[in-house]
């Protein structure tokens, strides 16, 4: 009798929960939340099992950096087979230098002395071919026939060479040059009469005029 007392009491009682206004709506949006669950977690597994891998030959690997041009070592302005031949006659000015040597790094013109900021190179009074010290651009190609034309080249590593008292030159501003290419050729200037045929090679680092010799093994 309690039994039959106890079952009648609960089916009164879930009767009157299913005559509220919420019981059903409740009951369907819990269904519909356990659906989305379901469909959601069985679309996430099937796109990662899908996904297709990346076609390698179609991803952008970026910039290509010309790592070789930064590290190449300084070469002679002129053809390594006739360093023999070549002498230094014109130093670059150093103020820790002995006296001989700032001497010899002095450029006289109608008495006026000037310090020199690389080092000319002559060859017997002979012409020679210029080349390329290290690969660049042509940042500047100035023609003058008083101090010398003049070829200005700029490096990946942040260095300039410069190249005076030039002639028959065969390159041009904007052009891209490789080390050991030609440039033109020695020749004389009436600024500096006294070295005759030569070329005057200087070397900027950071900016600032530094001894060629630093780079090169006269």
């Amino acid at each position: 009798m309690r039994e039959d007392k106890n079952s009648k009491t609960s089916q009164n009682e879930k009767g009157q929960l299913q005559k509220k206004p919420w019981f059903w709506p409740a009951v369907y949006a819990g269904g519909a939340l356990m659906l989305a669950g379901m469909l959601f977690g069985y679309n996430s597994l099937v796109s990662k099992e899908e996904a297709p891998l990346p076609d390698l030959a179609q991803v952008d690997p970026g910039p290509v950096v010309e790592t070789n041009a930064k590290t190449e070592t300084m070469k002679y302005p002129f053809k390594e087979a006739e360093l023999s031949k070549v002498q230094v006659s014109q130093e670059f000015y150093e103020v820790e230098a002995n006296e001989e040597s700032r001497e010899n790094a002095l450029m006289v013109f109608n008495q006026t002395f000037t310090t020199s900021s690389g080092i000319s190179l002559s060859m017997n009074g002979e012409e020679f071919e210029v080349v390329a010290a290290l690969s660049g651009k042509v940042l500047e190609v100035k023609l003058d026939a008083f101090t010398g034309n003049k070829i200005v080249l700029e490096h990946a590593d942040g260095k300039q060479t410069h190249y005076s008292s030039v002639k028959d030159i065969v390159v041009k501003e904007g052009d891209e040059v490789t080390q050991g290419q030609a440039l033109g050729k020695a020749t004389d200037n009436e600024w500096n009469q006294a070295a005759g045929v030569h070329m005057h090679f200087e070397v900027l680092e950071n900016g600032k005029y530094v001894n060629p010799k630093k780079f090169l093994g006269f």
